[in-house]
């Protein structure tokens, strides 16, 4: 089963909490599961990088806003992968630039245009846990962007979505699933649609992401699902999460 999980900023705010995240992961590991984390900046961090900007000039541009506030994922990430290295099993952080997951060009708002997969499924073909930067992306200048309020949750589902995973779920609230469904389904241009819960997330219950999943990268990663589920690939029995 591929599990992907996310963690907001207060569920890694210091290193106990870190440490309790990493080992939730590697009870999922250990029972032979593929795990994808992603992560939200430390606590307040988000917070604290908007004030030093603000100190700095009042009405920052925003291209450097998100090139800043982009930091703080990358610092829980990277801290998680050392916490689980520490606890003895293989992992790997990532940022949406080493994933590539492409975005619109609009700093501080872009919406997810794609996620490639090959890199994560390369680590998780590994048998690494691989944790992923949420509330990123880059665009087609390769700057860095952000996603807006509550853009972890949509960077988890859409990457559950676009690996075709078996459960998406909210670490920090005891499992509860993130999305009402994703990879049930085709639109024309053959994207997925991903519907968020909202409930106690900040996320509106409307909101929706569409992810494309054309091409090769696509087919493979339903044709592993299906492996991975016991079924035959191309069967017409996608199950939502």
């Amino acid at each position: 089963m591929l599990i992907v999980k996310k963690f907001g900023g207060s569920s890694v705010a210091d290193k106990d909490k870190i440490f309790n995240v990493a080992k939730r992961c590697i009870e999922d590991y250990e029972k032979g599961h593929e795990v994808v984390v992603v992560l939200s900046a430390m606590g307040k961090t988000t917070d604290k990088l908007l004030t030093k900007a603000h100190e700095i000039n009042y009405n920052p541009p925003k291209r450097e806003l998100d090139m800043l506030l982009v930091t703080g994922e990358q610092v829980s990430a990277s801290l998680m992968a050392m916490a689980i290295h520490a606890l003895g099993v293989p992992a790997i952080s990532l940022n949406a630039a080493q994933v590539a997951m492409h975005t619109t060009s609009a700093y501080t708002k872009a919406k997810l245009k794609k996620i490639e997969t090959n890199r994560i499924r390369h680590e998780l073909d590994s048998r690494k846990i691989v944790i992923v930067t949420g509330f990123q992306g880059i665009n087609r200048y390769d700057d860095m962007t952000t996603l807006g309020r509550g853009g972890s949750d949509t960077t988890a589902v859409a990457i559950a979505a676009a690996l075709h995973g078996d459960r998406c779920e909210d670490g920090g609230l005891s499992g509860a699933p993130l999305c009402r469904s994703y990879g049930i389904g085709r639109s024309a241009d053959g994207s997925v649609p991903v519907s968020l819960y909202g409930a106690g997330r900040n996320v509106p219950d409307h909101k929706r992401v569409q992810i494309p999943l054309s091409g090769k990268a696509g087919s493979q990663a339903a044709g592993q699902r299906e492996e991975r589920n016991g079924r035959q690939p191309g069967s017409d029995s996608a199950q939502g999460a």
